[in-house]
């Protein structure tokens, strides 16, 4: 029997001592912050909720965001010398959200990717179609001893109609990030019902909230999920902290 009014709880209240593995905070490299002070803004909110952890993750995608690891360094160099001047005791590190494009195997036979806790790699693709290239990028990124992240899979329509996909690219080894946002409809419906999906399948690996701006935070603030998806979010939630922290 449906339990129409199943009491539903805020999500907020259960990220304390997350470590945010994506995120655009870093200022004016990519869609994320343009400033540093909306960068603070945003640790603020974070530390307001016990989130003090973050990996900041700029686009690298070729002909749109071609940042390097000279300007993601210095923006964060920029955003570390802002934060020291507050009272804020967040801890932020740098690493890249990388598109797999015509580019992406090039930065890594140049070692020009940027890892996260240097074995990890986060990568993503076009929400209108695969990367061509895909399967031949992750084998290059398993030669080049990393392990692929793969950002937000639920996002990707494409694979929502043929969702065994999911299951064929945990064979190859890669990993899957959720997006904190997709499990309530800010994404679309579509989206939340194969994230949760992904959750009751125990296909997801890490949670992040790629949070680019104070809208979307507030969004967060304002998600409320069943007691089911808890239970199944808190270990990815517990997962994520035990290997970023």
């Amino acid at each position: 029997m449906l339990h129409f009014f199943e009491r539903k709880r805020f999500l907020i209240d259960y990220l304390h001592g997350l470590v945010d593995i994506h995120n655009h905070i870093l200022p004016g490299i990519d869609d994320g912050a343009k400033t540093a002070e909306e960068s603070i803004e945003l640790i603020q909110q974070f530390s307001n909720y016990g989130i003090k952890s973050l990996i900041c993750t700029p686009h690298i995608m070729h002909g749109y965001y071609d940042n390097t690891a000279k300007t993601i360094k210095n923006s964060f160099e920029i955003l570390q010398k802002e934060l020291a001047s507050t009272a804020l005791d967040s801890k932020i590190e740098y690493a890249a959200e990388h598109m797999i494009d015509d580019n992406f195997e090039a930065l890594l036979d140049k070692k020009e990717v940027m890892p996260l806790k240097k074995d990890y790699l986060l990568i993503e693709m076009s929400y209108l179609q695969p990367s061509f290239n895909f399967d031949i990028a992750i084998e290059k990124i398993a030669k080049h001893s990393y392990f692929p992240i793969l950002a937000h899979p639920e996002r990707y329509i494409y694979f929502h109609k043929q969702y065994g996909t999911y299951s064929n690219l945990k064979t190859k080894g890669i990993l899957f990030q959720l997006n904190l946002l997709s499990l309530g409809d800010y994404y679309g419906k579509e989206i939340q019902q194969v994230a949760e999906k992904l959750l009751k399948d125990k296909i997801v690996d890490y949670v992040g909230t790629d949070i680019h701006n104070m809208r979307q935070f507030s969004a967060i603030k304002e998600l409320k999920i069943s007691n089911n998806t808890l239970k199944l979010l808190l270990p990815i939630i517990e997962n994520t902290i035990l290997n970023f922290y």
